[in-house]
């Protein structure tokens, strides 16, 4: 029987088959962070159960390390409880003898930018974490999904996961991106179009010709942010684009070794007459930059669209939705998303934190620009190999002249879960995921959209739309 790509990959990675609708799946890798592993380690230590395979692990502090411009080898973490997870990581990966880019690495950063840079994802692969957006790593046509912390306490003791099979989704995106748009509206289009729930409980495939012509990091912005939409997984084919990059990045192996492998990962495919359980389809070229309104990545409209109405929703559950969004934003129902003035501007994450998303930015930057005296705006890179090259390619200079903070890597404003924090009513433009109620501080108000969309809201002061930019040659 033909098999999709989803298919494939579950099954080559099966250890036993459980029942019907679970199988033993093993794990090729498992990434941890110091927020989400510390029952974890608690239980291996209270059981007397040591970690199976300590070099299939990968440790990083993200979440709670503070971004402030301290110099590599002198970062600090101030906040007590902070400072404890940290060690208390730090302490587990030493005993288990795990990987740790711990808080002085210098290159140290979040998780999804530090795992493929490093050269750790490659095709083919199933890979775990305790954290929702591990789907990053479907952009290389490997498995990744978010896990529980009794889950990483089993991943750790047996490298392998009781894991539910999920349902099968087909998005074939036609045609390509217009000037102006990037992977970042491409996904928030797509949410906005399907909902947070449109795809619940399947595994996403994407394909066509506008995911052929997207970067590898552009996919992976794509990948990272369909768990948005309940996505379990998500999956882009293999090309010679992705082989491209991992030849950038092949660590121990040598050419030979990459050619086998590289000819190994071209059958990585869903093969024809193979059925997904649900298919959509979306033209790109219908794509305009996007900006969310309200406190769900699926709450938002074109930049030179309208807010709607609660009477606008299809139902009553949409329409109060809707209503207490307004209500938490401040923002009127009928009234223009361009022109709303901002405080802050937040350009960095697991999203939009490599360097592809800082070029971007930094175009959008011309000589004598600065940053509107009313916005706070900073970029934080995603990790210390990301800040380094944009020190080198003189992204760094441009920002810093032109008013921004250039902060050390971390996940920082993502999450607030450090002192990187917006205060009650303030308003942000950011490139993060989520836009959730207090999800960048208690009562502050966000705003996702693009790198080039962020850049362009600070100078300007405002939410504005870049096609109309005479300088920028979008």
């Amino acid at each position: 029987m033909p098999r999709t790509l989803y298919r494939k990959l579950v099954e080559s990675h099966t250890v036993a088959r459980l029942d019907a609708e679970h199988v033993l799946l093993y794990a090729d890798l498992h990434i941890m962070n110091e927020y989400t592993s510390p029952q974890a380690f608690n239980g291996l230590v209270e059981r007397g159960v040591g970690v199976l395979r300590p070099d299939q692990q990968m440790s990083v502090v993200d979440h709670v390390i503070p971004t402030r411009p301290d110099p590599v080898g002198k970062r600090v973490i101030v906040i007590d409880a902070a400072a404890r997870q940290a060690s208390n990581f730090t302490r587990n990966c030493e005993r288990y003898g795990i990987k740790l880019f711990d808080v002085n690495d210098p290159l140290q950063g979040i998780e999804h930018v530090v795992a493929p840079e490093s050269g750790l994802i490659r095709p083919g692969m199933v890979v775990l974490c305790g954290d929702s957006h591990t789907t990053t790593y479907g952009a290389f046509g490997a498995l990744g999904f978010g896990i529980g912390t009794s889950e990483i306490e089993h991943v750790l003791a047996t490298q392998t996961l009781s894991y539910r099979l999920a349902q099968t989704m087909r998005i074939h995106i036609d045609s390509a991106l217009p000037a102006g748009t990037t992977a970042k509206d491409l996904v928030l289009c797509l949410i906005a179009k399907i909902s947070a729930q449109g795809a619940r409980g399947y595994a996403v495939e994407y394909t066509g010709e506008a995911i052929r012509t997207l970067s590898i990091e552009a996919r992976m912005t794509l990948c990272n942010m369909t768990v948005e939409a309940g996505a379990r997984a998500v999956l882009v084919e293999p090309d010679d684009k992705t082989f491209a990059y991992l030849r950038t990045r092949r660590g121990n192996l040598s050419e030979a070794q990459m050619e086998a492998a590289i000819t190994v990962w071209r059958t990585l495919r869903t093969d024809a007459g193979a059925q997904f359980d649900s298919e959509i389809t979306l033209c790109a070229a219908e794509v305009a930059p996007y900006v969310t309104w309200g406190t769900s990545p699926d709450q938002a409209i074109p930049v030179d669209g309208r807010i709607p109405a609660p009477t606008d929703g299809a139902n009553n559950v949409e329409s109060a939705a809707t209503a207490r969004a307004l209500d938490y934003t401040g923002l009127a129902a009928g009234a223009r998303i361009e022109g709303t003035p901002i405080d802050y501007v937040f350009i960095g994450s697991c999203t939009n934190g490599r360097i592809e998303d800082l070029r971007a930015a930094a175009a959008m930057l011309r000589d004598g620009m600065r940053v509107a005296p009313s916005v706070r705006a900073m970029i934080v890179p995603g990790s210390g190999a990301v800040r380094a090259q944009a020190e080198q390619e003189g992204l760094s200079e441009i920002f810093i002249k032109a008013g921004f903070e250039w902060r050390q890597p971390g996940c920082s404003m993502c999450l607030a879960m450090n002192d990187d924090v917006l205060r009650p009513g303030e308003r942000c433009a950011s490139t993060t995921n989520r836009n959730f109620e207090g999800r960048q501080g208690r009562d502050s108000r966000t705003h996702l959209m693009s790198p080039a969309m962020a850049a362009a809201a600070a100078i300007a002061g405002c939410i504005t739309d870049i096609r109309n930019w005479e300088h920028h040659d979008v």
